[in-house]
């Protein structure tokens, strides 16, 4: 099989490089100063046994490669807000032999949160889940860095919306010659919905620096359980924090890495490169929307989503926010929230 990683950023980019270490055949999509420097110097991969350099395939769209392979595999590494835009731009590839990629070829989504899926059900007609449990920054243009070791990260993968198949097998197969491990399980959902409660932190990171203090860590914990509540009320099963700690034990552990600093998840890293887009809509904003459908206010979920878009748009650094005035900030969203729910009831 040959992998297509299309957005080879910080996970996309670890992935295809410890891939193409392992001897598989991969080809990155990349844009702007990524894609430049991807061709004219290869990915430069760090990790705990050093940097290396993979010269490999680097388009910057499906035009570059014409008919695709049969065999292909395309792994969708973007972030969510670009998910659309290039399902549209991928789905109609002609594919060797007859149909198009989105027909024909498995789609794996390797991302946060549970909404590209949902996107690519609506052109792919295979479309696989991943869980990532990924530790990777983009460095620098044609650099991307993982700390984690002995492997590099945990990969659930499973079909959407369930179920399991011969293929998510032959690529689980291929990750775990690749420095990760890769279950093959007919829940994936489940995985990444305790992922997604995880991920609700990164637009607080974002907004406020690291959570390193007790006040930070005392906000994050009533975001993740206003998270939980609303998927209590959906009905939506997660897997445990006992059970996430049992699979992951110390199988990935971070050490330190010459020249490659691990700074902040995901929104951190946007913000820290003036993307100016943001994965909040995704993660506090699945929540805000879970919330709605169901009945329970998520006052906290709702003020990051809007501080960390509000960042984003602006391009303003990202932890450029105290912590003791998002604190502020949420006990008003809070009150009114009440405020509301009494004058529902009461009005």
């Amino acid at each position: 099989m040959r992998y297509v990683i299309i957005g080879a950023g910080a996970v996309g980019g670890v992935m295809g490089g410890r891939l193409a270490g392992a001897g598989h055949e991969v080809v990155l999509v990349a844009r702007g100063a990524h894609f430049e420097a991807l061709r004219d110097s290869g990915l430069r991969l760090r990790v705990p046994e050093g940097e290396l350099t993979h010269r490999l395939p680097v388009v910057d769209g499906p035009s570059a490669l014409g008919e695709l392979r049969p065999d292909d595999v395309l792994v969708l590494a973007v972030k969510t807000q670009d998910s659309a835009a290039a399902l549209q731009t991928w789905g109609p590839v002609p594919v060797a032999g007859g149909e198009t990629a989105a027909e024909r070829l498995p789609l794996i989504c390797a991302q946060n949160g549970v909404e590209s899926q949902r996107l690519a059900l609506r052109v792919f007609r295979r479309v696989y889940g991943v869980c990532v449990w990924l530790p990777s920054t983009y460095v620098e243009p044609g650099v991307v860095s993982a700390a984690g070791s002995p492997l590099t990260g945990i990969l659930h993968l499973g079909r959407h919306p369930h179920g399991t198949d011969e293929t998510a097998r032959r690529i689980a197969a291929d990750l775990e010659k690749s420095h990760f491990e890769a279950p093959v399980v007919a829940d994936v959902a489940r995985w990444q919905y305790a992922k997604l409660l995880s991920n609700l932190g990164n637009a607080l990171e974002a907004v406020t620096g690291p959570v390193d203090s007790e006040e930070a860590a005392a906000l994050f914990r009533r975001v993740w359980a206003e998270g939980a509540a609303v998927l209590d009320a959906a009905g939506i099963p997660y897997a445990s924090a006992e059970e996430q700690r049992a699979v992951r034990g110390d199988k990935v552990t971070l050490v330190p890495l010459d020249g490659a600093p691990r700074g902040g998840g995901s929104s951190w890293q946007s913000l820290t490169r003036g993307t100016g887009t943001i994965e909040a809509d995704y993660l506090n904003g699945e929540i805000a929307l879970l919330g709605r459908l169901h009945g329970v206010p998520t006052p906290l979920n709702d003020l990051l989503q809007r501080l960390a878009n509000t960042f984003a748009r602006e391009r303003l650094a990202p932890g450029a926010m105290p912590v003791g005035e998002l604190v502020r900030l949420a006990e008003e969203a809070a009150v009114q929230v009440s405020g509301e729910d009494e004058a529902g009831l009461f009005g």
